[in-house]
């Protein structure tokens, strides 16, 4: 999981970086947990853009990843560490003592060869083992956290990503999430051990514009750049400030503006990511 370089031959490759992928040991997907991927371009059902600057891209199919964990109590041994490109971290392909197979989220610690075991009790907190939070051992590093029983893992999701189990209360514990909030939830929500690996993800960088197109990624033009009638940052004589606080294009705020609203869950955020006066929380 390191970071390879190139010669700067051209001027693209000259600060490019990509993943080495040693960790990855199989090419091609299990062919039964993969399904038909289709690009909408970031439009809706109606041909509207509700999602800018998306396009383009590789193909892709799309794996189908076991957030759930509900093969309980069946051992299951990693039989490959795979790459997926709808998402930044690797995925592991599990063959279980039954004869079925999955895809999990892979732990940077989780090698070919391992057992992995998912159950409603109680088990040995190792890498790629999923359990109730509640019978987790405190201080336990966890990924792929449910927020509601049954649902499947929501949080921490992604390369690199790690919370950790920091107390426990009553039906609630309290995990600390990568952003340093501090949240409650359910103890009997499931979550898996380990950290999360491809963990020098973040440090990739692009290099050239075109491999920003192969992700499925278009142009972003700056506000500033446009007319008044196309952004609220645009117009002036030059290099124009325009006068105002920067905006977004539909006339909100672009700093600083809190934009959480959702006060139905606030009473299971501890301590917010931000801590200041317009937080909202009471830390």
């Amino acid at each position: 999981m390191g970071i390879r370089k190139f010669k700067p031959v051209t001027p693209g490759r000259r600060q490019m970086t990509v993943s080495d992928f040693a960790e990855i040991t199989k090419d091609h997907p299990e062919k039964a947990l993969t399904e038909r991927f289709k690009s909408h371009g970031g439009r809706n059902f109606r041909g509207k853009i509700t999602t800018r600057h998306h396009g383009g891209g590789h193909r892709r199919l799309y794996r189908n990843i076991d957030f759930k964990r509900t093969k309980l109590d069946v051992p299951g041994k990693v039989s490959s560490i795979e790459y997926d490109p709808n998402r930044s971290v690797r995925i592991a392909l599990i063959a279980y003592a039954d004869g079925e197979k999955r895809y999990i989220l892979a732990p940077g610690a989780l090698k070919v060869g391992d057992t992995v075991l998912s159950s409603s009790r109680a088990i040995d907190p190792l890498p790629g083992n999923s359990m109730p939070m509640g019978s987790m051992p405190l201080g336990t590093t966890i990924h792929n956290v449910e927020l509601r029983p049954g649902k499947g893992g929501q949080l921490v999701r992604s390369a690199g990503g790690a919370a950790q189990l920091m107390a426990k209360e009553g039906k609630y514990v309290t995990i600390r999430l990568p952003s340093t909030e501090m949240r409650r939830v359910l103890a009997n929500c499931m979550a898996s051990v380990g950290q999360l690996g491809n963990e020098q993800h973040e440090n990739v960088v692009i290099g050239k514009a075109g491999r920003s197109r192969w992700l499925g990624i278009r142009p972003t033009v700056r506000g500033a750049c446009m007319n008044p009638v196309d952004h609220n940052n645009g117009g002036g004589e030059g290099r124009a400030k325009g006068g105002k606080p920067p905006r977004t294009p539909w006339g909100k705020m672009a700093r600083g503006l809190r934009t959480r609203n959702n006060k139905r869950t606030d009473q299971y955020v501890v301590a917010p990511r931000r801590r200041g006066k317009q937080s909202g929380f009471k830390a």
